[in-house]
């Protein structure tokens, strides 16, 4: 089982890189474009292989994706700087704060 399971595991992975999933994204974007080209015709070919009737408004439109992976990571990289750099600043402003809530409650 352990060897079956393995093997299939390892072909998904091999069938992934091979289709330049596991590359960069326009790679990957290409991938898609394939996918959603190929899907629609192999679906319909199956469906009357099996002798299912299958509408075209039965089958769920493919999503489309406006997502950039690089910019979204750019982002939170920014973000995550901006953050440290201002980390000291307000780390004294909290101390500040923070004395004088202490202060007052001893008046």
């Amino acid at each position: 089982r352990f060897l079956v399971k393995g093997g299939l595991a390892g072909a998904a992975v091999y069938v992934a890189y091979d289709q330049g999933l596991l590359g960069s994204g326009t790679e990957g974007a290409e991938a898609l474009r394939k996918a959603q080209e190929t899907l629609p015709p192999a679906i319909q070919e199956w469906t009357d292989y099996l002798g299912w009737e299958v509408r075209a408004a039965q089958l769920p439109a493919t999503p489309k994706f406006d997502f950039s992976v690089s910019d979204s990571w750019n982002r939170g990289v920014h973000s995550v700087m901006s953050a440290l750099s201002v980390a000291p600043t307000r780390a004294c402003e909290y101390t500040v704060e923070g004395w004088k809530y202490v202060k007052d409650l001893m008046k």
